[in-house]
């Protein structure tokens, strides 16, 4: 019986030998080389082991969500996670599907089509976000015979937290609350053990909003809520993409305005990241975040 390759051997096989190039590139031949990906997260973590999904689910909407690392020419999209082109997905004839449990529903008709993989990340077991982003990373990367690719991934990611982390101690920022506005009225605001909140931790900042959320990480609230947070110099992070009449409704409202983020230099908007993505999304934030924080001190 042929043993898997752990990820101790795969690096101890990297590090010395002179049999190894043969040996990885061997492990790399005998790996699916045709994979489809109905998670953002999981296709741009391909994308940083090194390999091209043959497709991906919504990948209409990739430059609005994703963005980085931009989606190779050629990628087919089989349309909506929830209703997924099958008749495309058949005839690109994979040898691997990777899924969530997001869409277990789809489970059984994926595997009629080929071998299907699913990695939970948002998932109500394992706690915070980020460290099951990690270990998804790495079985993902076991499953496509990339584990070097995928140990040197994380490697890069850690090293550019502790980057954002050291800029960010010289500033003293205050802490900050982050949301979505739903309309003007409601919002999404990101808190424990999502991603979001994980990255601002990581990187040496305080999430002002101290209530824990579902397993997504975040809790929906009626913006009148914003004045549970009690520390005045709290900053309110705003993501796009925001509804049109948000900010002009929000300037002519009482309860707004009673605010403190309603004062000069509380309120900032900076682009969109996926709330529901893994290491590259978590990097995507924490470098415009680190950059806005540092540009505006």
């Amino acid at each position: 019986m042929r043993r898997a390759v752990t990820r101790r051997g795969a690096l101890r096989l990297a590090a010395g030998g002179l049999a190894c190039p043969a040996l990885i590139g061997a492990a790399k031949a005998a790996a699916p080389q045709r994979i489809v990906s109905l998670d953002y997260g999981l296709a741009s973590t391909l994308l940083s082991l090194g390999l091209s999904p043959v497709a991906v689910a919504s990948g209409e909407d990739w430059d609005k969500w994703v963005v980085e690392p931009p989606l190779p020419p050629g990628v087919a999209d089989l349309g909506s996670s929830w209703e997924i082109n099958f008749e495309v997905l058949t005839s690109l004839r994979p040898d691997l599907i990777l899924t969530t449990p997001y869409n277990a529903a789809l489970t059984p008709r994926l595997e009629a089509i080929a071998p299907t993989q699913t990695f939970g990340v948002y998932t109500a077991e394992g706690g915070d976000v980020l460290p099951k982003a990690v270990a998804a990373t790495r079985g993902l990367a076991q499953a496509v015979g990339r584990v070097v690719e995928g140990e040197a991934f994380i490697t890069r990611t850690e090293a550019f937290f502790d980057q954002c982390r050291a800029r960010l101690a010289r500033l003293a920022p205050p802490p900050l609350a982050m949301l979505s506005f739903l309309d003007a009225r409601h919002a999404r605001i990101y808190t424990a053990p999502g991603l979001f909140h994980n990255v601002v931790e990581r990187i040496g900042l305080t999430n002002a909003w101290t209530p824990a959320g579902s397993f997504w990480g975040f809790e929906t609230i009626g913006i009148e809520r914003l004045a549970e947070i009690a520390d005045p110099a709290a900053r309110l992070i705003v993501l796009e993409p925001v509804p049109a009449d948000v900010l002009p409704k929000l300037a002519e409202s009482p309860l707004w305005q009673a605010l403190p983020f309603a004062r000069p230099g509380h309120l900032s908007v900076l682009p969109a990241s996926l709330m529901f993505g893994m290491l590259n999304d978590a990097v995507r934030f924490a470098r415009i975040l680190t950059d806005h924080l540092e540009q505006t001190a």
